[in-house]
């Protein structure tokens, strides 16, 4: 998503994750969000959702219409609000920012890790023992194989990243001589 998509939608997602926490229910809203997000996705509900003869009433109950009973009054609520603001289209992002600040506050963290082999099940250990102590919570890992990272690996935790790879040393290297 772009920056001013994750701009627009931080504030909602912000506000889910306070309403979702009221009520103690991260993992429901989260998985209503998740949801309403896959509906929104889909090209023919998108297109259906951009048309200026849907008013935000109607929009809200088509995707409460295919929510179903997965989703709650509270939910329901937060939807109405979406929609009034027309901000709807916005619900893939807050789903992830939402998904973000779930971790955060179960002190997780979910990291990619970009490597040009596989990493066996020691490195993987001591990789994640590592990112748990630097970044004082439970590490999940996902696993990701790259030939043209050459050597080392690119670690995505969070917003930030901790490129120790080969390219990303000849990256750099490169650049200091041609200075």
């Amino acid at each position: 998503m772009s920056s001013s998509l994750t701009t627009l939608a931080r504030p909602y997602a912000k506000a889910a994750f306070g309403l979702a926490q009221e009520s103690e229910a991260l993992a429901t809203w989260h998985s209503m969000l998740l949801l309403a997000s896959q509906v929104t996705s889909n090209e023919q509900v998108a297109d259906t959702l951009e048309s200026p003869l849907l008013s935000p009433k109607q929009a809200v109950e088509l995707i409460n219409s295919v929510g179903g009973d997965h989703f709650d009054t509270g939910f329901k609520a937060y939807l109405g609000v979406l929609g009034d603001n027309r901000r709807l289209a916005l619900l893939p992002e807050i789903a992830t920012l939402f998904g973000r600040l779930k971790q955060q506050a179960e002190k997780q963290l979910q990291v990619r890790v970009v490597s040009a082999t596989p990493l066996d099940a020691d490195q993987a250990k001591r990789m994640s023992d590592a990112l748990a102590k630097r970044f004082n919570c439970a590490i999940e890992l996902d696993r990701e194989i790259d030939p043209s990272v050459l050597g080392g690996a690119v670690i995505y935790a969070g917003d930030q990243v901790i490129d120790g790879s080969l390219r990303g040393r000849l990256n750099k290297l490169t650049s200091a001589l041609a200075r």
